[in-house]
């Protein structure tokens, strides 16, 4: 039997204040509609997301999954009846884009739930520290008697603490039937998906409540919750790395992007950043203040303080990244040191070589990107400028502020700057000339 989810997407997110459809909004490095997506790929054998009209980027974000139109925006249960089409048989879920935290696990409860045979719906709840403007969840004798909306509850019910989270899942056909059933019999005259409580046990059928907590099922309205669903993601993601052995000397500071991979032994000092794609592996120091972003460090490796590596960056083994030291696509090999205030870019850099403090691959003429080739054991001389193309040959020195334009064979050492001249006198006649002004 197949199981479909339909995520809601078609809101406006006006509280968000932003051209970019809210549910494009990041957290953890990946836009919240991406989270859900992956996490709903695992359980559902279709997915189907509901957008609004003009909403181009939003539907190009949903490939490979069809999309439909709401055009009316009439309620969220109008908005799951435009996907009806697809529900084929089996089960059906109802999602929002806006709860991108849900886990793969908690979907998959919510079947297991249904499948128990005693329940024709099964919905997802809460207990939120601040219930605020959540529909309350009324249940009696283990199963929901219905959904109250905070507009239109009173006093009483409002002091209830388990909150929907909206999500509800329910037979195909089932959930056809009630879809259609719905009225706009409320203060906003909307089609309410929460109205599915009220007609199933009409027609005799038990609802059911599946608890999760509230940093995994809450949604995200604003800029502000946009932010407290980023810190619940990163206390999540920050417990994970310390139960797989990696050290964070101060958690709180630290932030990692959804797909960060960190091998155990790393140890990761204050106030650093993983942006997408970083792959760190065991016995590595990612020191304070660095960034990181589409790189791989390698074992032993020494990153920073103060260290940025862009993507296409590869670190080797053992080598050392220092005090403020750029990399962009950019292979540092095994043992190879650049510790000093330098930009490496688009460049390959041997084994064991050391490259000086201030030195600077130059791989961009204006129209295209060049790369900068240095081979093992070489010495890049302080203050160094590797003009691209460029080559350094194995055991290759270049001198202290050399320009290097042309390629360097393998044990030269290249001078690339011009002969130093002594003027005797000429400071004091400068200072004489520069005083009587």
């Amino acid at each position: 039997m197949t199981a479909t989810a339909i995520i809601l997407a078609a809101g406006l997110g006006t509280r968000m204040k932003s051209a970019l459809p809210k549910t494009l909004h990041k957290v953890g490095g990946r836009a919240m509609l991406h989270h859900l997506l992956d996490s709903a790929s695992q359980v559902f054998d279709r997915i189907v997301v509901v957008i609004g009209p003009d909403m181009d980027q939003l539907a190009a974000a949903c490939a490979p999954h069809p999309v439909v139109i709401h055009h009316d925006r009439l309620g969220t249960a109008h908005a799951a009846l435009q996907a009806e089409a697809h529900f084929g048989d089996g089960e059906v879920a109802v999602l929002y884009a806006d709860n991108p935290l849900i886990s793969a696990h908690t979907m998959g409860r919510l079947l297991e739930r249904r499948a128990e045979g005693d329940v024709g719906l099964a919905l997802l709840a809460m207990r939120p520290a601040d219930p605020g403007r959540y529909g309350r969840v009324l249940t009696e004798a283990g199963y929901v008697t219905s959904i109250v909306e905070y507009a239109d509850a009173t006093p009483e019910q409002r002091a209830i603490g388990l909150c929907n989270a909206g999500v509800l899942c329910a037979e195909a056909g089932q959930m056809r039937q009630w879809l259609q059933s719905v009225r706009p019999d409320n203060s906003k005259g909307e089609y309410y998906l929460t109205d599915l409580v009220t007609l199933a046990r009409a027609s005799g059928h038990n609802v059911a409540s599946i608890e999760a907590a509230e940093d995994e099922l809450r949604g995200i309205n604003s800029r502000a919750e946009l932010a407290e669903a980023e810190g619940a993601l990163q206390r999540q993601l920050r417990r994970a790395a310390m139960d797989a052995g990696v050290t964070l000397t101060a958690p709180e500071t630290v932030f990692f992007s959804f797909d960060t991979k960190i091998a155990p032994d790393v140890i990761i000092e204050p106030n650093v950043v993983f942006a997408p794609g970083v792959v760190i592996e065991t016995g590595a120091t990612i020191r304070a203040f660095s960034h990181l972003e589409g790189c791989h460090v390698g074992p032993d490796a020494i990153i920073g303080p103060y260290a940025r590596l862009r993507p296409g960056t590869v670190i080797g083994k053992a080598a050392h990244v220092g005090n403020f030291v750029e990399l962009k696509a950019t292979h540092l090999g095994d043992g190879a040191k650049a510790n000093h205030l330098s930009y490496l870019g688009d460049s390959e850099i041997g084994a064991r070589t050391n490259v000086g403090a201030g030195t600077i691959t130059c791989n961009y003429d204006g129209f295209a990107k060049h790369r900068t080739t240095i081979g093992t054991d070489a010495f890049i001389g302080t203050c160094s400028v590797l003009v691209a193309p460029v080559t350094v040959g194995n055991g290759a020195f270049t001198t202290a502020g050399s320009v290097i334009t042309e390629n360097v064979e393998p044990d030269a050492m290249a001078f690339g700057r011009a002969q130093q001249v002594n003027k005797p006198g000429r400071a004091a006649t400068f200072r004489a000339a520069r005083t009587k002004k």
